[in-house]
């Protein structure tokens, strides 16, 4: 117990003197080893694990999916998604929150990234909107909850990771699910930005010709068909997920240089560098994360947490309102890759033991932590959002708690529908 007392006030005293979140890890789990071992094999332990715990053909889909996305997102695929969002539905009142959610879902499916979906999307439609009369504020919430949508359609890196974490569920399995539960966030996000536009008398920004809908359609085609050569590749047994980030990396590069001819050879170099400074703080965080969740296990906490979980009841519907309102509380102050390193080992078993399936847990558990990368204090997707527009977290928060509500709602669906997770899946065989 002491060891473990050690962890979590290390962790959130480096938390809140701002270390970032993989020093944090990593530096609590030294001071959690040294309770129970000396110095030198604590940081050989840690050590070891940190260089195995990147040691996975799995985890190399993570930079290609990343470098893919920023590709995608340097070529003009960006814009593209954008006009074609627009054309869906700018007809309908309040229809710029609605092109902006659509479009986060577009590219976030083709980025992987809630934070490089937030950032593209938002630098565009964030200007569109104020100079349509949504509030500053207003304008952000609808970015920056939507940006989280492409986490779980996908293809997605954290359902990648989930995949390592849970000790190699199928990444095919686990993409197909997510693409019910992602479409579901973005539809509750349209309903309340749809009342929301009742409300306060949005009008609609303009009527597009259906000549023109199709002319935009043809024209975001290719990018769109990233998604279908990766997911169908992946579903077919083409070939694995690694394999289907590499082919999303040539497909992005042609895509960008000769279709659309938006990057130049030239500037591939500041893309590499981006994506490689990613994928760095990425990786360190799976490492610290890993090396973290070997401690754990050499101490039976996952056990202990299990056994602990089981006492309050055997009824699966209680164990999974009790995950909900965990990992909602880990999500205010957690990164999500780190969190689904954790607690996966701790409280799948524990799941699995009651019947519940583990690619419906797994989506379970993207959903919950996407709601807390828009949550304070830590929210890296809605202080990215901020930034970007340059306006205050204090002028989000409140028009930001609808769309919040809407997220539990389809949290609760996700939750205690299995068949939003399971459906797909199971008709392709996947399951």
């Amino acid at each position: 117990m002491m060891e473990v007392i050690v962890l979590i006030l290390s962790f959130l005293g480096l938390l809140l003197l701002n270390v970032p979140v993989a020093f944090c890890i990593g530096l609590s789990t030294l001071f959690f080893l040294l309770v129970i071992m000396d110095f030198t094999p604590s940081v050989s332990a840690i050590a070891q694990r940190v260089a195995t715990g990147l040691d996975s053909f799995t985890l190399l889909a993570i930079p290609f999916f990343i470098l893919a996305g920023n590709l995608m997102g340097r070529g003009g695929s960006t814009q593209r998604l954008i006009v074609l969002a627009r054309t869906l539905v700018s007809s309908l009142p309040g229809g710029l929150a609605f092109v902006n959610i659509i479009s986060n879902m577009f590219f976030g499916a083709i980025s992987g990234s809630a934070i490089a979906s937030a950032a593209a999307i938002g630098s565009v439609m964030h200007p569109r909107m104020v100079t349509s009369g949504y509030s500053p504020g207003y304008s952000v919430a609808v970015n920056v909850s939507s940006a989280t949508t492409g986490l779980v359609i996908p293809p997605s890196n954290v359902l990648i990771v989930y995949s390592l974490a849970s000790g190699g569920l199928s990444v095919a399995a686990l993409f197909v699910a997510g693409y019910l539960p992602g479409i579901l966030m973005g539809l509750v996000l349209m309903i309340v930005a749809g009342v929301v536009a009742r409300i306060k008398g949005f009008g609609a920004s303009e009527r597009v010709p259906l000549r023109e809908l199709f002319r935009c359609f043809l024209d975001a085609l290719p990018s769109l068909g990233l998604i279908v050569v990766v997911i169908g590749g992946i579903v077919a047994g083409i070939f694995t997920a690694t394999e289907a980030a590499a082919i999303a990396v040539v497909y992005a590069l042609v895509l960008s240089t000769v279709i659309y001819r938006a990057l130049r050879l030239s500037e591939l170099v500041e893309v590499l560098l981006d994506s490689a400074k990613t994928t760095a703080v990425v990786m360190l965080l799976i490492a610290t994360s890993m090396a973290l969740s070997w401690a754990l296990a050499l101490e039976r906490v996952p056990q202990a947490v299990g056994e602990a979980l089981i006492a309050l009841g055997q009824n699966p519907v209680v164990f999974l309102l009790l995950v909900n309102v965990m990992l909602l509380v880990v999500g205010t102050f957690m990164d999500m890759t780190p969190a689904i390193l954790i607690f996966t080992p701790i409280l799948l078993p524990t799941a699995m033991e009651m019947g519940i399936d583990p690619v419906h847990f797994g989506i379970l558990m993207v959903v919950n932590l996407c709601i807390g990368l828009c949550t304070p204090p830590v929210g890296t997707v809605l202080f990215a959002g901020c930034g970007i527009a340059g306006v205050p977290v204090t002028q989000v928060v409140r028009p930001l708690l609808p769309f919040y509500i809407a997220l539990l709602v389809a949290l609760l669906a996700v939750t205690f529908i299995p068949g939003l997770s399971l459906w797909l899946p199971r008709l392709l065989g996947l399951i």
